[in-house]
């Protein structure tokens, strides 16, 4: 090998890349110490930036087309190096291709339940996911924010990342917007607009834009799935009693399909249900002659009669042998007002057991106690 071929096998005069991946964002020019040759032709495709670093400081940004490596077309460069307006001599740098087309197909979604208060059924969790397509919108800001020296850098190394910032503002999205459960299949294009809107300005700090970001659906908890499950199926059967022998046919149609699961138990249960429901619907329908009538009303209940009169009680008195009577209460206290009962005077009345001193009947005993003291002596 000639003196000649030696010296221009060691300078670089084409640079291009073609992607034959699917997922590289960022691929670094390999060029094994080579100096690269002024001059050289750079071809940067449709979809493709190319961004130069010399010395670990960002030069120049190449956008797509073909350039030749000079210092009218290297003017950060030309800058760094302190070229002189005829400087041909080569020069090293390192050269990282960015592909600026759209990223398809990447998948999102709530990896936890997000709690929120609906207007409806009160505090909810739902889940949702979806897909998005992100792209490099700024080269630069990409390579010195995220790829850094990484010579081949892929999609799937920043997608968690990515996913992680959409479910953050799903969930603050969500949780303000205010909007029902029920209403959210029919706004989940609005929803996708205004949540791509939310995280473009933190995208813009990695140089990533996402162009699309849609809600594929928005799902709840299986619990609160199976409430509104049967309250669809109530709406559906019109009233409670429709419902109950829906409910009832749909019992007796899974006892038929399992014969041998409840032997007899399952037919007793089969049989129950549908005198149950051939009562009701015979209830609610007319026949030959008219509606059934209606059973006739239990009579009201009657009110107790009153109590029956408290008989006064009446006192026979014994004096001297003599028996007097009947006298009543008031009688009683009247005599002994008068001084003609006393104490020690002798009643009886009914159910006593034999003649007592009035003294000792507690019902008579009661009028020695009123009677006023003896007037005082003047």
């Amino acid at each position: 090998m000639g003196i000649f071929d030696f010296l221009t096998g060691e300078f670089i005069d084409v640079i291009h890349w073609v992607d034959d991946t699917r997922d590289t964002m960022v691929w670094r020019f390999e060029r094994e110490d080579h100096e690269i040759k002024y001059g050289a032709k750079l071809t940067v495709r449709e979809g493709q930036a190319a961004v130069f670093i010399h010395e670990g400081q960002l030069a120049d940004v190449f956008t797509p087309g073909l350039y030749m490596l000079e210092t009218n077309n290297m003017p950060i460069m030309t800058t760094l190096q302190h070229w002189d307006h005829g400087f041909k001599s080569p020069f090293k740098s390192e050269i990282y291709f960015v592909n600026t087309t759209r990223f398809s197909n990447l998948k999102w979604g709530t990896k936890n339940p997000i709690m929120l208060r609906d207007p409806e059924f009160g505090p909810t969790r739902i889940r949702a996911f979806g897909t998005y397509t992100a792209r490099v919108s700024d080269p630069a800001r990409f390579l010195t924010e995220i790829v850094g020296t990484d010579g081949e850098f892929t999609m799937d190394e920043i997608s968690f990342q990515v996913r992680n910032i959409i479910v953050q503002e799903f969930s603050r999205v969500i949780a303000g917007a205010g909007i029902p459960v029920l209403d959210m299949a029919a706004n989940t294009a609005d929803l996708g607009k205004l949540i791509a809107s939310e995280i473009s300005t933190t995208m813009d700090e990695y140089g990533i834009s996402l162009p699309e970001l849609y809600i594929e659906n928005i799902s709840l908890p299986p619990a609160v799935e199976e409430a509104l499950d049967k309250r669809t199926s109530m709406g559906l059967a019109g009233d409670l009693g429709r419902f109950t022998q829906y409910s009832a046919a749909e019992a007796m149609t899974a006892a038929a399909k399992n014969p041998n699961g409840g032997g007899g138990m399952g037919a007793g249960l089969g049989a129950g249900m549908g005198m149950a429901m051939g009562q009701m619907m015979s209830g609610g329908m007319a026949g030959p002659w008219g509606a059934a009538p209606a059973a006739s009303a239990q009579p009201t209940a009657m009110a107790p009669p009153p109590p029956p009169p408290v008989v006064e009680k009446v006192w026979h008195i014994a004096e001297n042998g003599v028996t007097t009577g009947p006298f009543s209460k008031a009688a009683m206290g009247r005599k002994a007002s008068s001084g003609e009962v006393k104490r020690e005077t002798m009643v009886w009345t009914a159910g006593q057991d034999g003649w007592k001193a009035a003294d000792d009947v507690a019902e008579l005993a009661q009028l020695f106690t009123v009677l006023p003291p003896p007037p005082p002596a003047f």
